[in-house]
């Protein structure tokens, strides 16, 4: 088929500043790997979908929510000791991938490629990757269709870490040596619904890494031309946290001892509330659109979080 062209109007979000600070989780001791590979060439009628939700703690996610902050120390003879309670943090994260493709009365050509990975990345590296190249033409005698949406979403909370047992870097130290509390989400997407289009999208996203040095990332594009109608999207919500008083032993009024014990001086409370101060607290949204018959639509978007990025 002969495909419409893509020219160089780019619209990008590069969504990685103001010293966010992701620390992604490690891997299990078994990895596994997921790819698939599709290609169709059609005439007639074409349906696709891909769903993928993938939950990731450094812990036991079984019991979440809550994360865990403190728990009982174990003593030299190996009892536990409630009194004592240790800092022991647990971090989750929740990536979610979404597709729908129905194409119909037209000429369709199809190539997809998935691959999903549960080791540990570095950061030229990606978890999850999804990258799809659509065309279609409506037939002329027949009120053809195409309508496709896609969305990628990361969801990550922590209660904090030890930058010095988290760090390959000897000056990432984080904030007093550590890496406060955090809670951020972002979700990326795009959508298509015409008669007539010719498209690629990527889509991809890390959060597990053998130690904080490795940011989180995600991203998303789209470049198409064509008839019909064209979105995307970013949604992010990002919640940061500072860390304030930090003392090796804390006493706290509930009687019990708290190793490390952290104070939010502002709020007045601390350890085993979450004793990290709430620094940051953001909402970005951007939807770009267009209808008729479009030349050229592309939109690049990228998110990266950590002590370290580059």
């Amino acid at each position: 088929m002969k495909k419409l062209g893509i020219t160089a109007l780019v619209l990008l979000v590069l969504f990685s500043g103001m010293g966010f600070a992701d620390d992604a989780v490690g891997a299990t001791r078994q990895t596994q790997g997921i790819t698939t590979v599709t290609h169709v060439v059609v005439y007639g009628t074409f349906t696709d979908s891909a769903e993928a939700v993938w939950v990731s703690s450094n812990q036991d996610l079984r019991n979440n929510p809550p994360l865990n902050a403190y728990s009982d120390n174990v003593t030299a003879d190996g009892t536990l000791d409630p009194n004592t309670q240790i800092w022991t943090p647990e971090a989750q994260y929740t990536m979610s991938y979404s597709e729908q493709t129905l194409a119909d009365n037209g000429y369709i050509e199809w190539d997809k490629t998935v691959s999903l990975d549960t080791g540990d990345k570095v950061a030229n590296q990606d978890n999850f990757k999804a990258t799809t190249q659509f065309d279609f033409v409506s037939f002329e005698d027949a009120f053809g269709r195409a309508t496709f949406s896609e969305s990628l979403m990361l969801d990550g909370a922590s209660m904090g870490s030890d930058a010095g047992n988290r760090m390959l870097c000897p000056f990432g130290t984080g904030d007093s040596g550590y890496i406060p509390a955090y809670c951020n989400i972002v979700e990326m997407g795009s959508s298509f619904t015409g008669s007539r289009v010719s498209m690629i999208t990527q889509a991809s996203e890390r959060h597990v890494a053998a130690s904080a040095d490795v940011p989180v990332g995600m991203s998303y594009s789209i470049g198409l031309s064509g008839i019909g109608s064209a979105a995307a999207w970013i949604n992010a919500h990002i919640m940061e946290g500072r860390t304030g008083g930090v003392f090796g032993t804390y006493a706290a009024p509930d009687g019990k001892t708290y190793k490390p014990g952290f104070w939010n001086y502002d709020m007045g409370s601390g350890s085993p509330d979450n004793g990290f101060m709430q620094g940051v607290d953001m909402v970005y949204k951007e939807k770009t659109t267009a209808s008729g018959v479009i030349e050229s639509f592309s939109k690049s978007m990228t998110y990266q979080s950590g002590v370290r990025r580059i």
